[in-house]
């Protein structure tokens, strides 16, 4: 048998060894393991309350899907650590062929005329078991982090949301109560121009009541404009696509317990900075620890010059690494930790001290802002007595409009001032709700 007759042999076997090598290889990695994560479903509450928008924020929220996509990332994370250790298969083909014509070619000293193979290898790397929990916990650490942060990140969002939705059911609660005031200024207008007509009321009176009438109709259409721009906002952070504006209820929104602050997830993430750094160590020493790796092969390897159908083999080996000597640079990642973990340090220390400044700082506003509005409801009820006694004598022509008037302005503004410190003061439980979690 002359070399090109084995030639046509060779092609045969690595056909032969492409097709059980390759595609099935190919096939079993294109596997990708499930996540295992449960489609939710969602359940909308009534339409126009505060846990319905803030449930349609959370489901619609891009970042939150971010989070969650970047935890199920993490478990595949694991896997393909827990494979990049298994024992790697590889198939290998290297084929030269360097021909002599008429005596000029390559020397087939050097050459050897061609050289054809094609091998099957196995490598493993052998790594102790503590070594492969810390790459685990590596990712852990980094899932349990992604995990707090898609909780600051919710929290982040029902405050803006809440805070919003609060803003436009207070635009809500001015426009309902100055329409009834512009409904009653209109009864109001009917009688005096009767009274007016019948010389009970000068022209000029009547005139400065249609001004106050005329204004009142002005600043009730600016508060329709208001609060639809406001009730827009709001669809538009928890994007909803809806533009015919709705009725909000009563936000509802009650004071809660706060938990101890090193419980709570905003402390949570320095807890967990802590641990990635005490891993980042460990990895650190690993590092310096020696690595056994071994190698076998099989197949065939031939020039095809002597005997080739003979040139089917086996090999195999093994290698040892041993740290010795790096310029001291195990001392110098040492070092980068300590600075990090000083870092954290001071952003916890901070972090506490501002935590507690602020929750003070918002009680006293809170308290404060609840004190007002008792003295606000005591002004809101003289001021309602005086409207009434001033309407009726109206009707008999016993008191001045411009009296009138001015009862009337001092209760709007009385019932704005309300309206404002109460929406303040959801605000402000807002804002301390925000540290519950």
């Amino acid at each position: 048998m002359n070399r090109y007759h084995f030639f046509i042999v060779y092609l045969g076997v690595f056909i032969v060894l492409s097709g059980l090598g390759g595609p099935a290889f190919a096939q079993n990695n294109s596997q990708v393991p499930s996540t295992g994560v449960p489609d939710s479903s969602f359940k909308a509450p009534p339409a126009g309350s505060l846990d319905f928008y803030l449930q349609a924020a959370l489901q619609n929220s891009p970042l939150l899907k971010d989070y969650q996509g970047q935890v199920q990332v993490g478990q595949v994370d694991s896997q393909i650590v827990r494979a990049g250790y298994l024992p790697q298969v590889t198939g290998t083909s290297v084929n030269t062929y360097a021909p002599i014509v008429h005596g000029y070619g390559y020397d087939n000293a050097i050459s050897n005329g061609g050289n054809f193979s094609t091998l099957v290898g196995v490598n493993k790397t052998f790594v102790g078991r503590r070594y492969l929990d810390a790459r685990f916990e590596t990712i852990q650490l980094q899932s349990q982090g992604v995990r707090n942060i898609s909780k600051i990140s919710e929290q982040d969002l029902k405050k803006n949301v809440t805070a919003q939705y609060i803003t436009t059911f207070g635009d809500l609660q001015q426009l309902n109560f100055n329409r009834e005031i512009y409904t009653l200024l209109q009864k109001e207008e009917t009688l005096l121009k009767d009274l007016t007509e019948k010389n009970v009321y000068r022209q000029t009176d009547y005139l400065a009541f249609v001004v106050t009438l005329k204004q009142e109709g002005l600043l009730l259409r600016q508060l329709q404009i208001q609060y639809q721009n406001d009730y827009g906002t709001l669809n538009y952070l928890c994007g909803i696509v809806d533009t015919a504006a709705t009725a909000l209820q009563d936000p509802g929104i009650q004071l809660q317990t706060l938990p101890d602050v090193t419980s709570s997830v905003f402390f949570r993430q320095y807890h967990i900075d802590s641990l990635q750094l005490r891993n980042n160590r460990s990895l650190v020493d690993f590092g310096y620890k020696p690595k056994l790796n071994v190698y076998a092969d099989g197949g065939y390897s031939s020039t095809l010059a002597y005997q080739a159908y003979k040139n089917f083999g086996a090999s195999f080996g093994f290698s040892l690494t041993v740290p010795i000597y790096d310029g001291h640079q195990r001392k110098l990642q040492y070092s980068k930790l300590e600075i990090a973990e000083r870092t954290r340090t001071g952003y916890k220390d901070f972090f506490t001290r501002q935590y507690n400044q602020q929750i003070a700082q918002l009680s006293r506003q809170l308290k404060a802002t609840e004190e007002l509005i008792g003295q606000i409801n005591e002004q809101i009820r003289y001021s309602e007595t005086l409207i009434s006694v001033n309407g009726k004598l109206m009707g008999t022509g016993d008191a001045k409009i411009a009296d009138y008037i001015l009862a009337l302005n001092n209760y709007l503004n009385a019932k704005n001032l309300l309206t404002q410190n109460n929406i303040t003061r959801l605000q402000i439980i807002n804002q301390i709700n925000y540290w519950n979690r």
